[in-house]
């Protein structure tokens, strides 16, 4: 998907995929609120207007992985190294309009590309769940996507496939043959004798 958009469409969906930050969070990005390693929320935009983030912890700070700091990097030296203000401001200085950049940009050309959109909100999905499938833990992905409610993260971030669940069986398998004392006992799930 980034190899088909042209800047800044690129940066904003990488913004938003690689922090798993909330579509009016990455509207709020501000420059001065990234040290290169992290972009601390402090702002959400709704409908044109700036709101505090949605729960306290949304105020945390999210981690920028090394891909996206060098991204972000070559967007600011692109748009006259700003110190401060919207990373990602419309030409009238105001945030970005994310609904119209997918609709006008995204949609047509990854389309074109064979590649299926599915919402901003996708990629805080996403995340979550490629994590997941990388074995973090479960409140480490609550913690990323800033959360206030583990619960949440597990049953509406955190996606399973079939293939997860055979690869799960497959590794448990695995580790039968390692453990020849291990036996089944009636009534019960596993024993080592």
């Amino acid at each position: 998907m980034l190899n088909v958009l042209p800047e800044p469409a690129a940066t904003i969906v990488a913004a938003a995929a690689f922090t798993g930050a909330r579509k009016g969070e990455v509207r709020g990005f501000l420059w001065e609120n990234f040290d290169g390693e992290q972009i601390y929320i402090s702002q959400s935009f709704w409908r044109g207007h700036a709101l505090e983030p949605k729960t306290p912890k949304s105020k945390a700070p999210v981690p920028v992985v090394a891909q996206l700091a060098e991204r972000l990097e070559l967007h600011r030296s692109l748009s006259g190294n700003p110190g401060n203000g919207f990373m990602f401001p419309s030409p009238a200085g105001k945030p970005f309009n994310m609904d119209a950049l997918a609709r006008d940009v995204i949609v047509p050309l990854v389309t074109k590309a064979g590649v299926e959109w599915h919402g901003w909100h996708a990629f805080r999905r996403g995340l979550a769940t490629n994590l997941y499938r990388l074995g973090v833990s479960d409140k480490t992905i609550q913690r990323i996507l800033r959360q206030a409610n583990v619960g949440v993260t597990q049953n509406c971030y955190i996606k399973t496939a079939d293939s997860d669940a055979t690869a799960a069986m497959e590794r448990f398998g695995q580790s039968l043959q390692y453990a020849p004392n291990m036996h089944l006992v009636r009534g019960q799930r596993l024993r080592i004798m």
